[in-house]
């Protein structure tokens, strides 16, 4: 069982308010992805949950026991760091082992736990080598096998891929999804990524001062952003907002308009723009349009390469049942 309530639950260091009395809930199983920009809280709202930072008010429950006052070893929780913290003279299977030991578990219920878990993790054929040994994505792997074999209630994730490259990001994204399926064990994952959020959650908070903005699925987050800072956050490129005449037209204050939600044409349509720099990927290629009357430029996103240049005269369409409109305030309507 993995199941997390947080009931009004507020953070100050000294009389600075870093989390406002906030509610949430984690379903046992759920894999829930805390993101938002650097310093909107979710690190320290993930070090509540842990215990590791005391609440000021409020209350957390774990499996519908009050956990507020207990200390991190008590919570039945595991946390791999983006540091992986592993002790370099020890071996890879010592590393896994070591909270085991310190729990005074038998040695049987030790081999056994740790075998189950390199194979989860691919792991097996390095039991016996040093963490110098072992590649950055390796080292991770080995972190988190040290918090598998705790068989905690839920798995606590900070910002775990943030030292490894690009390549190895996508791999180990998608084998700690893949080890959620496996596993079937709660878990939440602090990210500034919003691509990882969008690619590995089953329910995303969206976190702005402390604030929750939105909590829902990542197809919910991106087709209904419940207002402007959710929508310009979830997406990849991020949507763009548009202010001003084009807005007033569908009775808004800002509209909203993915950039796969925009058709080009060099020949009519609703805003004349010029094209600036274009970002060819192969798959797809970003245009960022310059469009007359408009502030910033747009991003548009085209399947596949296509032949347009720096300073081609372009017309843009939005997709009108594709539009995103919100009020003075920024929230959506409709």
């Amino acid at each position: 069982m993995g199941r997390i309530q947080l009931k009004q639950v507020q953070k100050k260091f000294g009389e600075v308010e870093v989390i406002p009395p906030l509610d949430l809930e984690i379903e046992d199983g759920e894999f829930v992805v805390f993101v938002g920009p650097s310093g909107c809280g979710k690190s320290t709202l993930l070090r509540l949950i842990a215990g590791l930072e005391d609440t000021t008010s409020g209350n957390i429950e774990i499996d519908g026991a009050d956990a507020t006052g207990l200390p991190p070893a008590k919570r039945g929780l595991a946390m791999v760091f983006q540091s992986y913290a592993l002790y370099p003279h020890m071996s890879v299977r010592k590393n896994i082992a070591f909270p085991m030991r310190m729990a005074k578990m038998s040695k049987d219920e030790q081999d056994k736990r740790i075998e189950s878990a390199a194979k989860a993790l691919n792991l097996t054929d390095y039991l016996d080598r040093k963490p110098g040994q072992l590649s950055g994505g390796q080292r991770q792997r080995v972190a988190i096998g040290r918090a598998i074999v705790r068989e905690p209630a839920a798995f606590l994730f900070d910002e775990p891929l943030s030292n490894l490259d690009a390549a190895l990001r996508v791999g180990m994204r998608l084998e700690i999804s893949e080890l959620h399926k496996r596993l079937d064990t709660t878990m939440v994952y602090v990210t500034h990524d919003q691509v990882e959020a969008m690619t590995m959650a089953d329910k995303i908070v969206v976190l702005q001062a402390g604030v929750i903005e939105q909590v829902g699925s990542p197809l919910e987050l991106y087709h209904t952003p419940r207002n402007k800072f959710v929508a310009g956050f979830i997406g990849s490129p991020k949507m763009n907002l548009i202010e001003g005449q084009a807005a007033a037209k569908y009775d808004a204050t800002t509209i909203g308009v993915r950039p796969e939600h925009i058709g080009v044409s060099t020949e009519s349509g609703d805003w004349p723009g010029t094209v600036g720099v274009s970002e060819h990927l192969g798959s797809d290629t970003f245009f960022h349009v310059k469009v007359d009357g408009f502030g910033e430029p747009l991003t548009v996103r085209v399947g596949g390469d296509v032949d347009l240049h720096y300073g081609d005269k372009i017309f843009l369409t939005p997709n009108p049942e594709l539009i995103h409109r919100f009020d003075e305030k920024g929230l959506r309507i409709g």
